[in-house]
């Protein structure tokens, strides 16, 4: 970066709207092109749905919060979800039915990656995929989902492991940081968490932005990868989900006699253009919808 760049580069980057205006409230407006936002979450919090309902919406026009854009949608461990997707999408089109013209699920291209070494090798592509003009609508959505998921087999726990795991994370990370400015791209990443076990404050307390601690289904986490991934992202989300006693059940509730509901919460990690915020959300068949805290 130069003088010269910080002069001609526009100062404020498009957003990408998350489908609902809570949660783009939270996020100051949406996720920020230029820049790599992360999901971190245990595995049923919704990250998943959060980047089907990202892909979609960025094909809504600028107007709309979109980007007027095609997403490329890269999986790295489950069968992607296309039932979900098109489930989804169907959803999208009742609720924009003037501004999405086909089917939604054609702007969505999807791609499957096993292992960090073709992650990298793959990017030459991944480029020339972004900036050709073969598809309908540009591609300025890039989704990895999960980048744990990379690095689960790979690599052992030993100095000379961890050192090249390392090299790896800036490689790709650099290589996505430069698609993402070069092109003007949001690009989100999922990670997954591990429990946590250690000093509960200090150094080795492993305090993540804006939090002493993270906590999901009772359990005390930390995002996996560790402080070296961490540098790699420009912004990271937390998302939980707990159990909470809404009421006294009867006999043919749970054990106990009470009612559980599951809740879902959006935390801002730690992000260089958004305040500490959060909001509890809601997955449903149409999709992922924030809930208005009871002062607003």
């Amino acid at each position: 970066m130069t003088p010269e760049n910080l002069l001609t580069r526009p100062p404020i980057a498009d957003k990408l709207t998350l489908g609902c205006p809570v949660l783009d409230r939270c996020l100051g407006g949406g996720v920020p092109c230029c820049s790599i936002m992360e999901l971190v979450a245990e595995s049923s919090c919704g990250k998943t749905q959060f980047c089907l309902q990202l892909a979609l919406s960025a094909q809504l026009p600028p107007s709309h919060g979109g980007l007027s854009a095609s997403s490329l949608y890269l999986h790295t461990e489950f069968p992607f979800p296309f039932r979900r997707l098109h489930q989804l999408s169907q959803a999208f089109r009742s609720s924009h039915p003037h501004l999405v013209a086909i089917n939604p699920c054609e702007d969505v291209y999807v791609d499957s990656v096993h292992d960090a070494y073709q992650m990298l090798d793959i990017m030459p592509k991944v480029e020339s995929f972004v900036e050709s003009a073969k598809t309908r609508l540009p591609v300025r959505l890039i989704v990895i989902d999960s980048i744990a998921a990379l690095f689960r087999t790979e690599f052992n726990n030993t100095p000379l492991d961890l050192k090249r795991r390392s090299s790896l994370f800036f490689k790709i990370s650099g290589k996505l940081k430069s698609l993402a400015n070069r092109f003007r791209v949001a690009v989100v990443v999922t990670n997954q968490v591990v429990d946590f076990m250690g000093a509960s404050d200090g150094v080795n307390g492993v305090k993540v932005g804006n939090f002493g601690s993270l906590h999901s289904s009772g359990r005390r986490v930390c995002p996996a990868l560790g402080l070296a991934w961490a540098n790699c992202v420009n912004s990271r989300v937390f998302l939980s989900r707990n159990e909470v006693v809404v009421a006294e059940g009867n006999s043919n509730e749970l054990e106990d006699g009470l009612c559980r509901q599951t809740k879902r919460r959006l935390d801002i990690l730690f992000a260089p253009h958004l305040p500490q915020a959060s909001c509890e959300f809601v997955i449903t068949r149409q999709g992922v919808f924030g809930v208005e805290s009871a002062d607003r």
